[in-house]
């Protein structure tokens, strides 16, 4: 058991089979706040109660009403609420709300709970056996199947102690939720208090919240950040609230008019906000006989809501308003009366569009073979890149898990394997074709394949060049080992190069390349291929100059100034400044001042 831990259970039941009053024997709190309940004694909207089980657990009570009228009102305590007492009266047995209840069980997939028969003291023994086989059997195909029945008299007292034992062994058995996942509270409450201003209450399933936290508020106006001013929960302040518990919330800056049931307080930026979700049925008619206007229950919103039937099993909602949606949600379906209708699961919170022709057929293909646990693969699939925090948003991976087969992880992106073997041909293609087009070019520039790819994200490049086969230089893509042709170009660079082989250091003028038919195209190839320097101010000299300069400057008296060096070099300023710096450059000279330089030694190794 886990120590001092707290658990949030919700009732669950036909009207008047004595939820209240059993919540009421086990904690002492009276659950209906509502002075009309009292006087009535019929639960109209969400009760809540909590106590200590003899284990040391804390347990809060969600009570739900019964009634076929407050429907929405007992969605909203059942949505959020990982653990449920369902309670059939001994002396009335299974009655016309009970389906309703366990149809929403069913729906929301809750697994854990107890059977509880109330007012057994209203019943023969022979009569409860009865009412517990029927309750067996309308249960058989939820997740409370196998749930323990106790039988229970909260004016007599009988089967209290054996209910506490018996939800403290079932508490114990449930899953460890989550403290350091994303938040998602449902509100369920809104008021104000005297000192404290705007205040909302919610279940926490899982994550942690803390005073100061600054949390993103969603609801039918969009989203907005707010901040906790502060916390309790069970009537006690906090610092911090762990799950699973009830949690009262003081909001800074928000007016009570402007909240309301429904909306909810997220972690920010780490929620998808849905007004489409393509879903699987997990209950109730098929799709082929729901209505299309339904009304959508999540955690505690209520929405209305458009169904595109894929197949019997499969369908798109369209809601009124975005709601933050991840896969594996459970839905509650309800027509705009009071039924149920049945259940969903979501398998995608933000579904592709469907434009063309085909595209309903195909997506119903897609949704068919979709496991209600995984998706990424899918997704990354049908993206060809998806950044993993996005997948983590719509809830299709979680933290530490290892990408699917067929998907590469490329910083934070997944990318899908068939995509980027189509990207690295593409950029090969292309560049190829630039090689054939323009034999002189350098190759394809880098700055223009992103978009020529359709890369969500330059960080993809790298590993798309790597996978093309192709080196890089220069800002430029070439096929290893090709080389610049001149063309026609060539003997004119050889006539070039005999010339700066007799007088090294007498580069041409521009005049006299243009004469020679080498501009600006051709002299950027030759030097690609290693047969020409090219330095600033349009000076050409041969790769050669550099060393032979050297072995003249190293003769001089050290140091040297700028007309030294020129005279010993026997060329012109404007071609001995710009070789000078490149020397600089190289670190094989060394400027002293604004007219000296000096030879660099090399130093013994």
């Amino acid at each position: 058991m886990r120590s001092r831990a707290k658990y949030v259970v919700a009732t669950a039941g036909h009207v008047d089979h004595g939820k209240s009053t059993l919540v009421r024997a086990l904690t002492g709190i009276e659950p209906d706040r509502w002075e009309e309940e009292r006087r009535r004694g019929l639960t109209i909207d969400l009760g809540f109660a909590w106590t200590t089980l003899p284990s040391g657990a804390d347990v809060a009570f969600v009570d739900v009403p019964g009634h076929e009228r407050f429907i929405p009102n007992m969605l909203a305590g059942l949505g959020p609420a990982p653990v449920v007492l369902f309670v059939v009266a001994a002396d009335e047995g299974w009655s016309a709300q009970s389906d309703d209840h366990r149809d929403a069980l069913a729906a929301l997939g809750v697994e854990h709970g107890l059977l509880v028969i109330s007012r057994a003291d209203r019943a023969a023994e022979n009569h409860i056996d009865d009412v517990i086989a029927t309750a067996r059997v309308e249960l058989a195909r939820t997740g409370l199947a196998e749930a323990p029945a106790v039988v229970t008299s909260a004016p007599t007292g009988r089967g209290l102690d054996e209910l506490r034992r018996t939800l403290d062994t079932v508490l114990a058995q449930t899953p460890s939720p989550s403290t350091s996942g994303r938040v998602r509270l449902w509100i369920d409450r809104v008021f104000t208090r005297t000192g404290a201003g705007t205040v909302v209450t919610g279940t926490l399933p899982s994550g942690t919240i803390g005073v100061g936290d600054i949390m993103e508020l969603m609801g039918p106006d969009g989203h907005r950040p707010v901040d906790i001013r502060g916390l309790q929960s069970e009537g006690t302040s906090l610092t911090t609230a762990a799950p699973v518990s009830r949690v009262a919330v003081n909001l800074r800056g928000v007016g009570v008019d402007t909240l309301a049931r429904g909306d909810a307080l997220v972690t920010p930026g780490v929620w998808h906000s849905s007004v489409e979700a393509d879903i699987r049925r997990v209950g109730g008619v098929p799709f082929d006989d729901a209505p299309e206007h339904l009304v959508v229950h999540i955690g505690t919103a209520a929405l209305t809501a458009r169904l595109r039937r894929f197949d019997s099993d499969h369908a798109r909602l369209t809601f009124a308003r975005a709601v933050p949606l991840s896969r594996g949600d459970r839905l509650v379906l309800r027509n705009p009366g009071q039924r149920i209708v049945g259940g969903g699961i979501v398998l995608h919170p933000d579904p592709p569009r469907l434009r063309r022709r085909g595209d309903s057929a195909r997506r119903t293909a897609v949704l068919a073979g979709m496991s209600e646990d995984g998706g990424a693969a899918e997704e990354v699939a049908r993206r060809g890149a998806v950044r993993v925090p996005d997948l983590h948003r719509l809830g299709l991976v979680h933290d530490g898990e290892m990408p699917p087969p067929g998907v590469r992880v490329i910083d934070e992106w997944w990318v899908d394997e068939s995509t980027c073997a189509a990207w690295a041909r593409r950029l090969h293609d292309a560049v190829l074709g630039v090689h054939e087009r323009e034999p002189m070019s350098a190759g394809l520039s880098t700055s223009g394949v992103p978009s020529l790819l359709n890369l969500p994200d330059g960080a993809l490049l790298p590993t798309v060049i790597a996978d093309a086969g192709l080196t890089s230089s220069d800002g430029h893509l070439s096929i290893p080992g090709h080389v610049p042709d001149l063309g026609d170009a060539d003997e004119a660079m050889s006539a070039l190069e005999r010339r700066l082989a007799e007088q090294p250091f007498r580069a041409p003028e521009a005049d006299d390349l243009s004469a020679l038919g080498l501009g600006t195209r051709e002299l950027a190839a030759a030097e690609r291929t290693g047969r020409i320097l090219r330095l600033r101010d349009g000076v050409v000299l041969l790769p050669t100059a550099p060393a032979l300069a050297m072995r003249t400057l190293a003769a001089l008296d050290q140091p040297f100034t700028t007309s030294e060096a020129r005279q010993a070099l026997a060329t012109t300023r404007r071609v001995a400044i710009p070789l000078l710096e490149h020397l600089d450059a190289r670190g094989w000279t060394r400027r002293l001042d604004a007219g000296h330089r000096e030879v660099v030694r090399p130093t013994a190794g």
